[in-house]
């Protein structure tokens, strides 16, 4: 798993670098430029405090002793060891509530049918993963919202599995063609921005509001404010733009081509 480098932010360019060490601390670290050792040297501070205090957490894969998921977390809370291990803890405890280990192809086969949402084949232009929305077959009065939510998880542990080391975020794409009043859900829209932010920080890069109707303005403006900087990802834009800026003829999606 590749990540970012944390950045020596607020100094002029030419200004003088300072002998004073940089400080190895979890308050400190955020403004330091680390090497792989100094950035392994945290990731094991994060993981013997979590099976210090958090021994009841479980361990493997996205769990308390996974070295990729904290290197992840400690880049995501700017090498503050504290923040990390909090967020962290939440994100391990939320997969176990949520039963991520029962998330099959099988669970999710009848909502999934609907299809509302898939991750597509093919990557865009740039290489990224892509989550499909159909907001048009979405139907909060009809189907049920806890089938809604293991789906959308589901869809994004698997466009995850697609991620490379070139390659660390996601591409969403909504396609709000044919959005009515009774497709509208801005609990579902919340719970997945939330979802991003909390479990699966830093891993979607932008989202296309396609074609947005009229309709969809005063929702979008009901939950902007909740997404926070989230909302910075949003592009409204036009299936044109989908076919021209984002795929080529061959990887474009098949509800596009029309």
């Amino acid at each position: 798993m590749a990540l970012r480098s944390c950045h020596n932010l607020g100094r002029p360019l030419f200004a003088p670098l300072s002998k004073a060490p940089c400080r190895n601390s979890k308050f400190f670290v955020k403004n330091c430029s680390f090497d792989p050792t100094q950035s392994h040297k945290l990731v094991l501070e994060v993981k013997d405090k979590l099976e210090r205090d958090y021994n009841s957490l479980p361990v493997g894969k996205n769990g308390r002793d996974d070295e990729d998921m904290i290197l992840w977390f400690l880049r995501d809370r700017k090498f503050s060891v504290d923040e990390a291990v909090s967020k962290l803890t939440k994100a391990i405890r939320w997969r176990q509530d949520f039963g991520m280990s029962e998330l099959t192809e099988d669970s999710v086969k009848s909502i999934a049918g609907t299809g509302k949402a898939y991750v597509h084949d093919s990557f865009d232009v740039y290489g990224r993963p892509v989550l499909v929305v159909v907001a048009s077959k979405h139907f909060p009065d009809v189907h049920d919202p806890v089938e809604d939510q293991k789906l959308c998880v589901f869809l994004i542990e698997k466009a995850m599995a697609k991620l490379t080391p070139q390659k660390e975020k996601m591409l969403g794409i909504v396609d709000l063609r044919g959005f009515k009043t009774a497709n509208a859900d801005i609990n579902f829209l919340t719970f997945l921005f939330d979802v991003f932010y909390y479990y699966y920080p830093k891993r979607l890069d932008q989202v296309l509001f396609v074609d947005a109707p009229f309709i969809f303005r005063p929702i979008w403006q009901l939950t902007k404010p909740l997404l926070k900087s989230y909302a910075s990802l949003v592009r409204f834009c036009s299936v044109e733009t989908i076919r021209t800026e984002y795929f080529t003829e061959q990887t474009l999606p098949a509800n596009f081509r029309d």
